[in-house]
């Protein structure tokens, strides 16, 4: 180091000192480790970055390690009996509690040098450390660490633009190879069963079922370490514990049904991925839906039973699973139970419930059960097995479970009239190799096209509805906008030609009502945001661009192509449900409209804008898409979104109905129009 020395680093040396004079066991608080690799990156002293921050995760995960295994055995050790007294239960509680500050203190010193603050709690389960560690290697030209300190960071935080960037350098760096990618975080139970998703859909059925039963083997032995975390001070809401007045057996329940809730959202932790709000959908009966399949396959009628009938103990009475265990006692000649695992965990979730309902009405607090299988709005469609070709863990259809043959996956509709006579189909979602996928040409004329162009020209303000940032996707472009209801404004105030600002209007009518008619939704499919769009490449910035005009993303979830998943929760737009282009123009360079899978890589179709050309989409996971870079020229289209949900309509989009309306009726010309755009994407 550079000899600049904090009082908090002398704080540091002074209460580890003291700690270490004071306990036979001593394992270095993780905080302090993390301030002074902190500080050493802002000294430059990258050496020492990695040594503290490297030690402060050993840290974190020993203590964490430690308390699961002391409270799990000290459990064991004074377990409840079923000569239950007020003065038993006393008995147990202050011997488990004796118990487990002995053990903890054996192993990691006294466990109050080891309490920390919330925001570096907070830290660490946002993996900031792997940020600093990342930058540290990369000055320390350790590439193949730097690798791996940026592909665990990101795993939490998809949406760090930059540190996606890096990652790509990293992968065109001699020295660092595929294997260098690994999450250092990763846990058990969801790598694995990521891992035998992959397997089942390759096809390799028996190296599926090895890793679905591993990743059970894992899930439960989480569930036990979630659980028992759960067991510390719990924070009461509205209680303030110098002035309670309650009794003892009151302050129990309290506690107790604190310790209760925690350890019944271990199911949604355990089904959540880093980084992510929302649990993967129906996580832990999907293992046995994908093993009952699997072991279907490699003839294992036994172990399929079983796996069926431990799926109904989640959902009673799926229909489809069923009808499959109703096959395999036909083809067997005998019933099966649910494998005791499951029975077991699900007996003591239901108590959990039933407990939790008593305390919460104790302690005057509502508590929803909910769903926890399927937390994220289960899916109920009958007769469908796993796939997960998708990411989504979604189902495709079965023709006939009695021979196990599968059929293609079923698709929603499209292929409805196109409305207007000039409108042509060009591509449909198979020739565009996805799913609710449709390519047009003529849905505007050239001459419609130069007047928009006009328009844009005229009316579009860099960064237009996004928030003031003038290049939101790429520096190497500037990116100007306008809604309808600013080019309406325009129009009325004479800046721009009333009859064009209109056309804006109407050309987005045109196309909203294709898009209705053409994937023949039954019910309205309203705006939910409309934008006229110019990319322009920006001279002298397009040398060895290996960026895109805008990065591979989908419109309504959040795309984590790492996981192959996409989330449906903020900040995604997760109410639109349909997506359009419609191009003005193709006389540019790069600029071409791409789908991709879910990986963000693979590209499955390629789009080259053309005057009236458009291309609409259902917004979910399904479609991701992006556009590759404009370097030279200018690329201009009208960007739609819709959704299907009149809540969600788009409010610039009501007044300018409404502006529309009175230009047909010229009855309010004398009073003046009340047009106040207010853009926002």
């Amino acid at each position: 180091m550079d000899g600049n020395v904090s009082p908090a680093a002398i704080f540091s040396v002074v209460l580890l000192a003291v700690a270490l004079s004071s306990s036979t066991a001593f394992l270095e608080p993780y905080d302090l480790l993390y301030d002074s690799a902190v500080q050493a990156f802002y000294n430059n002293d990258y050496t020492h970055v990695v040594r503290y921050m490297e030690g402060a995760l050993s840290s974190y995960k020993e203590v964490r390690r430690t308390k699961v295994r002391c409270r799990l055995r000290c459990q064991d050790q004074h377990p409840f009996d079923d000569t239950f007294s007020d003065l038993r239960f006393t008995d147990v509680v202050l011997r488990r509690a004796a118990c487990m500050n002995a053990c903890i203190e054996e192993k990691i010193g006294a466990q109050s040098v080891h309490k920390v603050s919330e925001d570096v709690v907070q830290d660490f389960h946002r993996r900031i450390p792997y940020n600093y560690l990342q930058l540290a290697y990369q000055k320390l030209k350790q590439p193949e660490k730097a690798a791996a300190a940026a592909h665990t960071y990101f795993q939490a935080n998809p949406e760090h633009v930059e540190m996606g960037q890096n990652l790509e350098q990293y992968k065109d760096q001699q020295g660092v190879e595929e294997e260098h990618f690994v999450d250092r975080e990763a846990r058990p139970h969801q790598r694995s069963f990521a891992a035998a998703v992959r397997l089942y859909d390759k096809g390799d059925h028996e190296g599926a079922i090895a890793l679905f039963e591993e990743a059970l083997v894992e899930y439960y032995k989480a569930d036990s370490e979630c659980r028992a975390l759960c067991q510390w001070p719990q924070r009461f809401e509205g209680h303030d514990y110098l002035r309670y007045r309650y009794s003892l057996h009151e302050v129990v329940s309290d506690h107790f049904t604190q310790v209760l809730h925690c350890e019944h959202e271990c199911v949604r932790d355990l089904a959540t991925r880093p980084g992510r709000l929302s649990p993967m959908e129906n996580y832990l009966p999907l293992h046995y839906d994908y093993l009952q399949f699997a072991y279907f396959h490699v003839d294992r009628l036994e172990e399929a039973l079983q796996s069926s009938v431990t799926y109904l103990l989640f959902h009673e009475g799926e229909e489809s699973m069923t009808d499959n265990v109703d096959y395999y006692r036909e083809m067997l000649g005998h019933d099966g139970k649910p494998r005791e695992e499951a029975a077991w965990y699900l007996r003591r979730h239901r108590q959990e419930l039933e407990l939790l309902l008593i305390g919460s009405k104790t302690m005057g607090v509502e508590f929803m059960e909910g769903n926890y299988w399927s937390s994220t709005g289960g899916r109920e469609d009958s007769n469908r097995i796993p796939s997960g070709t998708d990411g989504w863990m979604e189902y495709v259809p079965i023709s006939e479970k009695k021979n196990g043959t599968v059929a293609a996956p079923q698709r929603l509709k499209e292929g409805g009239p196109l409305v207007y006579d000039n409108v042509q189909l060009v591509q449909n979602s198979a020739a565009l190799n996805g799913t609710q996928r449709v390519l047009l040409d003529h849905v505007m004329s050239e001459e419609e096209c130069s007047d928009l162009r006009r328009l844009a020209h005229a009316v579009t303000m860099a960064g237009d509805g996004y928030r003031g940032r003038m290049s939101p996707h790429t520096p190497n472009e500037k990116f100007e906008g306008a809604t309808v209801l600013k080019t309406l404004q325009y129009g009325y105030e004479g800046r721009v030609p009333m009859a064009s600002a209109r056309l804006f209007y109407d050309i987005s009518e045109r196309a909203r009502r294709v898009i209705e008619s053409y994937f023949l939704l039954n019910s309205t499919l309203h705006f939910s945001y409309t934008h006229l769009v110019c990319r322009t490449a920006i001279t002298g910035q397009q040398d060895h661009r290996n960026d895109l005009s805008h990065p591979i993303h989908a419109d309504n979830c959040l795309l984590d192509p790492e996981a192959n998943e996409c989330w449906k929760e903020p900040p995604a737009y997760t109410y639109r449900d349909y997506s359009a282009l419609l191009y003005l123009n193709g006389d540019f360079e790069g600029g071409e409209f791409i789908f991709t899978e879910m990986d963000a890589k693979t590209v499955t179709a390629s789009v080259k804008p053309l005057c009236g050309r458009m291309v609409g989409f259902s917004s979910g996971g399904e479609n991701p898409h992006g556009v590759k870079a404009v370097t030279s020229g200018q690329r201009c289209a009208v960007a739609l979104w819709f959704t299907l949900d009149p809540l969600f309509r788009e409010l610039e989009r009501l007044q300018a109905d409404e502006v529309i309306q009175a230009l047909d009726t010229q009855s309010v010309w004398g009073q003046g129009l009340n047009i106040n755009p207010k853009d926002e994407l």
